[in-house]
């Protein structure tokens, strides 16, 4: 099979799309450039100006395996193990959650108290609850310097997937990976308490995207019966481990605002904020006491 892909770059990238196009995949042309831009370690520009260079057997038939994993079904960053998250590389386990764009809405909903509560105090403590490759925290850190966080996960995996990407980043020295359920082992007060927590409700996960439901780990995507519980748990707890004017962030499904504001009302907190993805979906909330 692998002899039918051709040997120079410009063929093979219009082959490798060709192929995917044919399987009815959405992102043909950016998943089979992707591919064959990180096996062949080229760049969109060469594929352009040297559409001739030869490319070595061996790496086509990378691209050739690689083309089969897709047409499989498993998404193009899985097959790369990184995707990009507000301009930082990831990487990828079978324990993480793949980062979406949807949730760099939390990222810019949360930077500005940040950015003020480290100016104003000269630091920053960050939880982030189901930290999975460390999106969220590490993100921040990146952003604000004088911010540490604590990344919490019930995953060895993830957790070791995330402290892989907090030193490839250069921010080990900042960042502290904690295995515990929730709020179990976790100690001190922190400014932010942020999560990206499974809020699928438990009987809806048959029904996602395969590429969902069958690469991102349903620890990260189950919320239980009405994809609410991981909510109640941190409404419930998270004041015992809040700096007197910090605040709770977390991501929401696109129907949950109503529902989630309502379990942190009650918890007696106020929403101090709501923000929509770039789909205009109500996508996450802050909470403050």
């Amino acid at each position: 099979m692998a002899d039918h892909l051709p040997a120079a770059l410009g063929p093979l990238l219009r082959a490798a799309r060709s192929r995917l196009e044919a399987a009815g995949l959405p992102d043909a042309a950016l998943d089979a450039r992707l591919l064959v831009e990180h096996f062949s370690g080229t760049t969109r520009t060469q594929s352009i100006t040297e559409p001739q260079m030869p490319i070595a057997r061996p790496v086509v038939e990378a691209v050739e395996s690689a083309l089969a994993r897709r047409l499989a079904g498993e998404p193009a960053h899985r097959i790369l193990g990184y995707r990009e998250f507000y301009g930082l590389r990831l990487f990828l386990s079978a324990e993480t959650l793949e980062p979406r764009p949807d949730t760099e809405t939390l990222i810019d909903a949360v930077l500005p108290f940040v950015k003020g509560t480290a100016q104003r105090q000269g630091q920053c403590h960050i939880l982030d609850l189901g930290t999975g490759t460390g999106a969220i925290a590490l993100t921040l850190l990146s952003v604000v310097a004088n911010a540490r966080a604590t990344g919490v996960d019930l995953s060895e995996e993830a957790l070791a997937t995330a402290t892989r990407n907090a030193r490839h980043l250069g921010l080990a020295d900042r960042f502290t990976a904690l295995r515990s359920d929730w709020f179990e082992k976790v100690s001190g007060r922190y400014h932010l308490i942020a999560a990206n927590p499974p809020y699928i409700p438990s009987q809806d996960i048959g029904n996602l995207q395969d590429e969902v439901r069958d690469f991102d780990p349903r620890l990260a995507l189950d919320g239980g019966a009405d994809g609410l519980d991981p909510y109640r748990v941190i409404a419930a707890r998270a004041a015992g481990f809040l700096e007197s004017e910090g605040r709770v962030a977390v991501e929401i499904g696109y129907n949950q605002r109503s529902d989630v504001a309502g379990i942190f009302v009650d918890a007696g907190y106020r929403v101090g904020g709501a923000f929509a993805d770039l789909g205009g979906n109500d996508r996450a909330l802050i909470f403050e006491r």
